[in-house]
């Protein structure tokens, strides 16, 4: 056996050294990418003075990562089922690297998001491949569960940390650090993946099914892109065509994997017990963490009235249960609770964490810091759970397509929370904001505010008031729902979940 394949694994299948070294090395790459998401928060003022983008630039220059990663997240993972995820990951640290050295020296805002949009396609390779590398390196179910439960945790913590990281190098160093960063961590990966990272793939993929790619980029990404402008643009014609779309293309694509001889996502992963009900699932905690962040950042910053860092570095302190609950319940799972019941639990804890933020006023700091941790903590119970059983549902020679569609399932969720949620938010918010108040204030918090500063006095003051305790009232709206759809996954949950048990493949 070469040193590229071998492993530490002891006779009774446990891992040992290597592969939780190997682990280490997989969490560096995978933080990084998810920091990309929320990494350009406080850098795209300093681009902008720099590149001079024009408004629609801007707005690439934000949102191509997520779309391309999100678009080919299918794709990759059923790649590297093919090629070999080791290899996939590989090539996609080189990409990811390369087009951070691009990025970080961009001299125009065309090449900035021509970088960015490939960092899309690195990131696309990295998420599905990390995951479906724990499966092969992990065949202990209780170590299984241990490695996915710190995946969970670093995707979660790597969102959050990422746009307080910007902030500092920003605020130090030049807007191009915030992509140079990512170079230590892929030439680390580069250099101690082929020695650390067994290879495996799908000993019998078929031919790839070409016609699926455009099939499924066509899916996702008209249905992400509207669901994503919906929260502040509200409900055009234009986002209503754009996601109808993808619909159809979905429906297509669906049509594709059950007729074609190898398809690319195949059906036969959903006959797995476990499976589906962790897609849906996945999805609905997505929808519940994203949907609660587009209100609490927008609180911070413009009800309290913080600076951008300082709304960031608050918004770190629920991050610390969050580094708990995934361990906590993994062990409570290893020491013979039904996973069902840890997952009711998860959801009934976020539940709770919507219920305090909806009777959070437009001065209640620490009461949205605490409903932000409890929600969250409740969300990465239920995450880390639902993604090992996925995991351990899916056979080992489909892990990465298995993990490609939980990732996309929570893109899918994420993008549909903002949009719903926000949309609920919206809606209050304009019904709240005075009549006589100017016609932009009825549109955000943000235009209020904006307004208000250019008017005189007490004028100024009494619309800023009142745009506040608007759009606080738009966010209890927003979370109560949020509250009744997390009971109603508790609910799901419970009966889903209590007799699926999966044994160890």
């Amino acid at each position: 056996m070469t040193n590229s394949t071998r492993t530490t694994t002891t006779p009774a299948g446990r891992a040992g050294r290597r592969e939780w070294t190997a682990l280490g090395v997989l969490m560096l790459p995978l933080l990084l990418v998810s920091m990309d998401v929320s990494v350009l928060y406080f850098a795209i003022p300093a681009i902008s003075a720099d590149l001079e983008p024009s408004g629609t630039q801007q707005l690439w220059i934000f949102d191509i990562y997520a779309f391309v990663l999100a678009g080919l997240l299918m794709t990759m993972g059923s790649l590297g089922d093919r090629i070999g995820r080791r290899k996939l990951l590989l090539i996609g640290a080189a990409a990811f690297g390369t087009a951070s050295l691009i990025a970080a020296y961009a001299n125009s805002a065309e090449t900035l998001i021509a970088a960015r949009a490939v960092l899309g396609i690195g990131g696309a390779t990295l998420m599905p491949s990390t995951m479906a590398l724990i499966r092969t390196m992990f065949t202990d179910s209780a170590q299984r569960a241990k490695a996915i439960g710190m995946w969970s945790g670093v995707m979660t913590a790597g969102i959050a940390l990422g746009s307080v990281m910007s902030g500092v190098l920003v605020q130090y160093f030049w807007w191009g650090s915030v992509f140079l960063v990512n170079l230590p961590a892929m030439a680390l990966l580069l250099a101690l993946g082929p020695f650390l990272l067994p290879e495996s793939k799908d000993p019998n993929p078929g031919r790839f099914d070409w016609l699926s790619v455009p099939l499924s980029m066509a899916a996702v990404l008209p249905v992400v892109y509207g669901l994503k402008e919906i929260p502040s643009e509200g409900w055009h014609t234009g986002y209503v065509v754009s996601i109808t779309v993808g619909l159809l293309f979905a429906a297509l694509f669906v049509h594709r994997q059950r007729t074609a001889a190898s398809p690319m996502i195949s059906p036969a992963l959903f006959r797995g017990r476990g499976f589906a009900p962790s897609v849906v699932l996945n999805l609905i905690a997505s929808f519940a963490m994203l949907g609660s962040a587009f209100f609490t950042t927008q609180y911070l910053q413009s009800v309290l009235d913080k600076s951008a860092m300082e709304a960031a570095l608050w918004a770190l302190l629920p991050s610390v249960p969050i580094g708990m609950a995934a361990p906590l319940a993994t062990a409570l799972v290893q020491k013979g609770v039904n996973r069902a019941y840890v997952v009711t639990a998860g959801f009934a804890i976020g539940a709770c964490g919507y219920a305090l933020l909806s009777l959070a006023g437009t001065d209640s700091l620490w009461l949205v810091l605490v409903a932000c941790g409890v929600l969250a903590s409740g969300i990465v119970m239920v995450i880390s759970q639902i993604t090992d059983l996925a995991m351990s549902s899916a056979p080992v020679e489909r892990a990465g397509s298995a993990s490609s569609l939980m990732e996309t399932g929570a893109e899918f969720g994420g993008a549909l929370g903002m949009a719903v949620l926000g949309s609920i938010g919206t809606a209050v918010y304009r019904h709240d904001i005075p009549a006589s108040a100017p016609s932009a204030a009825h549109e955000t918090l943000g235009g209020a505010l904006a307004i208000a500063g250019q008017l005189p006095g007490r004028t100024g003051d009494a619309l800023a008031t009142a745009a506040r305790e608007a759009f606080t009232s738009g966010m209890q709206a927003a979370a109560i729902a949020g509250t009744v759809l997390l009971v109603g996954a508790a609910a799901l949950a419970a009966r889903a979940l209590r007799s699926i048990h999966v044994d160890d493949k």
